[in-house]
């Protein structure tokens, strides 16, 4: 069988080290140790860059070391990442001011990746939103599903 295919937004490694969020937290650590090597990761420089942009070196650290812990293949950007990107934005499936999540999106669909993974349930893990950015990207030629979910329905593809 094949392996699922996940994006790792920045939402995930930073739910490692979410004190806030003790469930969230749990779930997180839960995936990388026991479900983690089941699938192929991936993240992007996108995720690289909102880490640097934390104000506080030792967290900022302690993401970048939790992302070198595991098996995580980095994916570039091309031009049409960039277009798709502009093009959630422009059609209001994605706020305006949120661009690294249209960015997130937009690596996952490009690369045929089978899940995003986000703790984020505003901009991007739901429901509506995957519905839409599926619209979009198959009427730009992108037919490959993504999924938008959370670690909590990430299931184990061995008990199905």
């Amino acid at each position: 069988m094949k392996k699922l295919r996940i994006y790792l937004d920045t939402s995930i490694p930073n739910f490692l080290f979410a004190e806030d969020a003790p469930d969230f937290r749990r779930a997180t650590e839960e995936f990388f140790a026991k479900h983690a090597q089941k699938y192929e990761l991936f993240a992007s420089e996108v995720v690289i860059l909102e880490i640097m942009r934390d104000p506080n070196p030792e967290h900022r650290q302690k993401l970048l070391d939790a992302l070198h812990r595991h098996p995580i293949t980095m994916l570039t950007g091309d031009p049409e990442i960039e277009r798709l990107a502009d093009l959630y934005l422009a059609q209001g499936i994605i706020p305006a001011k949120k661009r690294e999540d249209a960015l997130h999106v937009a690596h996952a669909t490009v690369h045929e990746l089978d899940i995003l993974l986000s703790w984020n349930f505003k901009h991007l893990a739901n429901v509506r939103r995957e519905a839409l950015i599926a619209a979009i990207n198959q009427q730009e030629g992108h037919w490959h599903t993504l999924r938008l979910v959370s670690p909590l329905e990430v299931e184990d593809e061995n008990q199905a």
